[in-house]
């Protein structure tokens, strides 16, 4: 308890203790969800156990085609911390063990068509009148993104990557990489024979 003090104050003990609570009252399979928590379509998330939240997490799960079930889906183990907004429309799949830090979007869908063969949305549509364009995002296990990073529709991102700060990811990242900027380029790839980041 003296440490708990020592780390959180007593604002931040009984904080932590009102989330705690609420964790085992709402989502028992998780480790800890900080409020306030935002959830929007549950009955289109599965969530696996071990999840750790910071405060403002919001999850929106809104199905083009409910008859195909959850279209977010949470591994084991993942910490989200302050601040993300995943939103998922067609297939957001997140891995085990994924650390995703704070101020983070992640989405499977746009309003409007503005790429690719055929007609594409006027811009005198309201956006939100616009089509929802969709395609499947994946993190896969082990996977660290950093604070302000934002990944887009139909992008993959191969275990034990690292996104580094304030990236758009608009592409596939190899597994084992380290990918940064805006656009997201690769940095660096893992070596396993030498135990070391390399740049490339």
């Amino acid at each position: 308890m003296t440490q708990l003090l020592r780390v959180y104050g007593w604002l931040g003990a009984l904080r932590l203790a009102r989330d705690w609570v609420a964790t085992r009252m709402t989502m028992p399979q998780a480790r800890l969800v900080r409020r306030p928590l935002y959830l929007r379509g549950r009955r289109w998330m599965q969530i696996g156990p071990g999840l750790t939240t910071g405060p403002g997490l919001r999850l929106d799960a809104f199905p083009i085609s409910p008859e195909n079930g959850p279209v977010l889906r949470i591994g084991r183990d993942v910490q989200i911390n302050d601040y993300v907004h995943i939103g998922a429309v067609h297939s957001v799949i997140i891995g085990d063990r994924v650390l995703i830090a704070s101020k983070v979007f992640i989405s499977d869908h746009n309003h409007g068509k503005t790429k690719g063969p055929g007609a594409h949305d006027h811009p005198n549509i309201p956006p939100i009148s616009r089509q929802l364009v969709h395609a499947e995002v994946v993190i896969e296990d082990d996977v660290w993104i950093g604070e302000f990073v934002s990944v887009l529709p139909g992008v993959r991102i191969g275990k034990g990557s690292i996104v580094g700060t304030m990236s758009v990811v608009t592409r596939d990242v190899p597994a084992y990489t380290m990918v940064a900027g805006s656009p997201a380029r690769i940095l660096k790839r893992f070596n396993f024979a030498m135990s070391a980041w390399e740049k490339v």
